[in-house]
């Protein structure tokens, strides 16, 4: 009955409003960025290991990379692997082209929340903070609003997605190892206990050594996979561009289930315009607030467009999604156990642990930086923390339909208001944007005063006297 109604409310939102908000804005932003997703990728890998900024030692933030693989942490996780493979069960294979669709475009929506989130972050003792609540309060000038988004990405990320990783984590390794719900419940929330209560650096240090290693394993496993049936791929590619747009799934509805399964599933792997990654984006030391933009930009990319697609790709050539009986993650072990055998569903168990761990903590820290922003509390900033660890035990314990319709819902909650914020406030970024144009065409590193943005108040941080960086710099 509950999973019922769950499900009504997020058709409503997600058939007639939010798709249509995504889409929408992701094309304004897109056309008055001038493309800058497209245009700026070199540079998205320029600044992401910039000299300059590319270690925090020494520093209030963290590095450049470090913020990219905190909130690269929360993307590549459950939704790269057990999101594609219950979008294409649920939506068929055109799901992934829409995937694909809102990756493109949520490029520019990243790009303008993560160059807000710079723009208007706070020094805090030894870091940074911001993000929507952050960006709502001093560019809207709207606090109430920013407490409501707060208390929402709070429940949403601390809690509902990290129950979703959790049971993403359960189905792989009992598909793999028969390991009991509660034997994995217990070891995983032991796990997250010994990381959250190391602070921000802690899940640094994690975040940044596990997930370029799994990335780039996962990606080899998948890319060999993927040699191996090279004949089959330009197939599979006419396959998710049939369906797509195809007369037949028009007809029998299926087109539009393709289109919320790809947008879902899309949101809730790469967070374009969710308000998630801002967060991250904020905590970075860097120079000028476009760079972090781009970075988060590319990290939308990757996630959808290789991590994504790759398993899409290999899902299709097995066709083990059609009447399967098997949910999520465990149709992805399939997939790759029938192309090259047992160990690689004990592989993917392995890839999914650590990727849906990676995401337990990213998301974690998404809650505690928005409990700081309504007030610093030792003992709320406790009670947060017992009750992710709570979740994380319900999630590993509850049915795949329920946590992620509570996923969907709570997602498009935040997405709404965080796209409002975004929306009144982008011109903000684009002043950004042409700053940084200039200062390149000069033949400089661009480097950011608060004073460039003429008419725009609410800034705490990019005084003259507040950074460590000089104008002209190369």
């Amino acid at each position: 009955m509950f999973e019922d109604l769950l499900g009504g409310i997020n058709d409503l939102l997600w058939g007639y409003v939010l798709i249509a908000v995504l889409i929408g804005l992701g094309l304004i932003f897109t056309i008055l960025t001038r493309f800058a997703q497209f245009t700026y990728i070199p540079e998205m890998f320029r600044v992401l290991f910039d000299k300059r900024t590319i270690s925090a030692k020494g520093k209030k933030g963290t590095s450049a990379f470090q913020a990219f693989t905190i909130s690269t942490a929360s993307r590549v996780g459950t939704g790269n692997l057990a999101g594609v493979a219950s979008a294409i069960a649920a939506g068929g294979p055109g799901a992934v082209f829409w995937m694909w669709v809102i990756a493109l475009l949520g490029g520019a929506t990243s790009f303008i929340e993560s160059t807000l989130a710079q723009v208007y972050k706070v020094p805090d003792k030894n870091q940074y903070r911001g993000g929507p609540a952050y960006y709502i309060e001093k560019g809207l000038k709207k606090r109430w609003l920013g407490i409501v988004f707060a208390v929402i990405i709070t429940f949403t990320y601390g809690l509902v997605f990290n129950s979703v990783q959790s049971n993403t984590i359960r189905l792989a390794f009992e598909e793999s190892f028969g390991i009991n719900p509660g034997w994995a419940a217990v070891i995983l929330t032991i796990l997250t206990a010994l990381v959250i209560f190391g602070g921000l650096r802690s899940i640094a240090r994690v975040t940044q050594f596990i997930i370029p290693i799994m990335a780039i394993l996962y990606v080899l496993l998948a890319l060999y996979i993927l040699a191996a049936n090279y004949a089959a791929i330009p197939e599979m590619f006419q396959l998710i561009f049939l369906n797509a747009f195809g007369l037949r799934e028009i007809a029998g509805g299926g087109f539009g289930a393709a289109i919320m399964m790809g947008i879902k599933r899309g949101l809730f792997s790469n967070e374009a315009g969710m308000g998630s990654a801002p967060n991250a984006a904020a905590t970075a030391e860097v120079t000028h607030p476009v760079k972090q933009g781009l970075i988060q930009t590319l990290g939308v990319f990757i996630d959808t467009l290789v991590i994504c697609s790759a398993t899409a790709l290999i899902i299709l050539t097995t066709e083990g999604y059609a009447g399967s009986s098997l949910q999520g993650i465990q149709i992805t072990q399939s997939a790759f156990e029938t192309q090259i055998g047992p160990w690689a569903s004990v592989f993917v168990a392995v890839a999914i642990f650590l990727f849906a761990y990676s995401s337990i903590l990213g998301n974690y820290y998404y809650g505690e930086t928005n409990i700081q922003f309504i007030k610093s509390s030792k003992t709320a900033l406790t009670i947060y923390r017992v009750a992710v660890l709570l979740m994380v035990i319900f999630g590993a314990m509850q049915t795949f339909d329920l946590v992620w319709s509570m996923a969907d819902l709570s997602m498009a909650i935040m997405a709404l208001i965080n796209l409002y914020a975004i929306a009144m406030l982008s011109k903000v970024a684009y002043m950004a944007l042409q700053d940084y144009r200039r200062q390149k065409k000069q033949g400089k590193d661009p480097v950011f005063y608060r004073d460039h943005l003429e008419g725009v108040s609410g800034m705490e941080y990019w005084g003259r006297d507040q950074t460590s960086y000089k104008e002209g710099g190369k």
